[in-house]
């Protein structure tokens, strides 16, 4: 019988670095020492993508919505070796204006590892088209395309106007989408060309050129699609390991359909990225780059207000809970936030259930209105006069339909509520505490039970960049401790451990 071999770590160097390793049979008088090579956290994730996107690491700090992803935290991330989305979904347009200048002047004309978010509005027509034409005047050349069930003609109009065809037949992009999705029906029409019909019609508005429809009609219409599994704010709470096979297995399919390499689609993973182990298992499945969220809400940088960032640090895996979405509160669409300390997602699903009976304000029960009242923190009337105020100049025809329908005023009024709970969180405002809204996964609670009792326990220690730097010198030794497993040798479960620490 053949005698089992042993290893045992003599050193390790760091994860960058190469660890002797005695190895041997039983007998601990017999090793033979090697140095395992090195894992460096550079070369995690698909080199082709940083040939494409200037950065150090395949990392994304993705966008959070209504600027909790700040500039402040763009430049962090860009300046640490990742890329960057700013939260500029639900921002006015002006303030998105000066949020880009902002990343730009900080990180200069030359850096390009960072974008913004472009979210799918179907509540405010014309929304998408002025983000877009935004971006366009402004330069902004990658763009996180979130909450989109299909494609949109301003997606397409953005992909076309950026595509140009050099010297020797190859098509390249200078406008570059990240399509984050979480089901594979919505994930195959990103990875396809543009269909045909959008881009004649783009052609006949003027909007974008024969030429370049010819060019968008050969390749994807996005190179980057982001896998969004179990994650915080809009999410269908997919399994990473199931859903990023799903997306792969029509990746498959496009491509033969249409005759491209599978390599022209690059596949990252979000959702669930809070610990090193998370990180090196999402590589490891295949994934091209791994995009972090929740985790960041609680940095330095983030927009968040220092009250919801000191809620988001008590939070445990299970402080998680499913409340009705602002933007899509009529089509039952829901979004992942933090349970612990608030009751927003109670009062959310309560208010949904009024809406879902067909009630208004004038046929809910006494005891019902009053709870209403005190929800909405004014009577009724005075909620439906502000949010008529505003949906009169976003959406005309919604505003005139609930003049005469109490059931659609009452959902325009719980639209507001839902809404200013993220405001509410952003500025910190004490007396609302129990109605912040605060976008949230279960990674947010396995990243603090990684963190207690380090360096990174402080939220004063939280910053974007030692986030970032830990979670990949994380996996980069998870990684490497698996390959010694895989090589057939025993390997003790601290060696699949890393504790955060503060790099210089």
């Amino acid at each position: 019988m053949e005698t089992p071999r042993s290893a045992v770590w003599l050193d390790t160097g760091g994860a960058s670095g190469p660890s002797v390793l005695a190895v041997g049979d039983t007998r601990p008088d017999q090793p033979t020492c090697f140095a395992l090579p090195p894992i460096y956290p550079e070369w995690l994730g698909d080199r082709a993508l940083l040939a494409a996107h200037p950065a150090r690491f395949c990392y994304v700090v993705g966008e959070m919505a209504r600027g909790i992803a700040t500039p402040r935290m763009v430049v962090a991330a860009v300046q640490a070796g990742c890329f960057g989305f700013y939260g500029s979904a639900g921002l006015p347009l002006t303030e998105i204006k000066t949020g880009l200048h902002e990343i730009r002047s900080a990180l200069g004309p030359a850096e390009s590892a960072w974008g913004a978010n472009l979210i799918h509005s179907p509540q405010e027509p014309g929304q998408e088209a002025a983000v877009v034409d935004l971006f366009l005047a402004e330069g902004v050349r990658r763009v996180s395309a979130s909450a989109f069930m299909r494609l949109t003609p301003d997606v397409i109009r953005y992909t076309a106007l950026g595509l140009e065809q050099q010297a020797g037949g190859t098509i390249t992009r200078r406008n570059h989408i990240f399509a984050k999705v979480s089901r594979a029906e919505v994930a195959e029409p990103f990875m396809a060309p543009a269909p045909e019909k959008m881009l004649r019609e783009l052609v006949a508005s003027g909007k974008i050129s024969e030429k370049q429809a010819d060019l968008a009609s050969k390749v994807p219409v996005a190179a980057e699609i982001t896998a969004e599994s179990d994650s915080g704010g809009h999410t269908d709470n997919r399994p990473a390991a199931v859903l990023f096979s799903s997306l792969s297995a029509a990746r498959s399919r496009v491509a033969a359909r249409h005759g491209f390499d599978e390599s022209m689609i690059r596949i990252g993973l979000a959702g669930g990225i809070a610990t090193p182990s998370a990180v090196a298992a999402a590589f490891q499945m295949g994934a091209a780059y791994v995009l972090t969220g929740s985790v960041n809400q609680s940095a330095v940088e983030s927009g968040l207000s220092e009250a919801g960032r000191k809620l988001l640090a008590k939070a445990g895996p299970a402080d998680v809970a499913m409340a009705p979405a602002a933007d899509m509160f009529e089509q039952g669409v829901e979004v992942q936030v933090l349970k612990r300390g608030t009751l927003f997602a109670m009062r959310g699903k309560k208010l949904h259930g009024f809406y879902r009976a067909g009630a208004s304000y004038e046929t809910l029960g006494p005891a019902d209105r009053k709870w209403l009242d005190d929800v909405l923190g004014e009577v009724f009337d005075a909620a439906w006069a502000s949010t008529k105020s505003y949906i009169q100049r976003v959406n005309p025809a919604e505003a005139e339909r609930a003049e005469t329908d109490g059931n659609k005023r009452l959902a325009l009024v719980a639209r507001r509520y839902l809404f200013q709970g993220a405001q509410w969180a952003r500025e910190g405002d004490t007396k609302r505490t129990a109605d912040y809204q605060i976008w949230c996964g279960p990674a947010m609670g396995a990243f603090n039970e990684w963190v207690a009792g380090t360096p990174l326990d402080p939220l004063e220690n939280r910053s974007v960049r030692q986030i970032a730097l830990n979670l990949l010198e994380g996996a980069a030794r998870v990684t490497r401790a698996g390959q010694l497993r895989a090589m057939g040798f025993p390997v003790a479960p601290q060696h699949f451990s890393y504790t955060p620490q503060l790099f210089e």
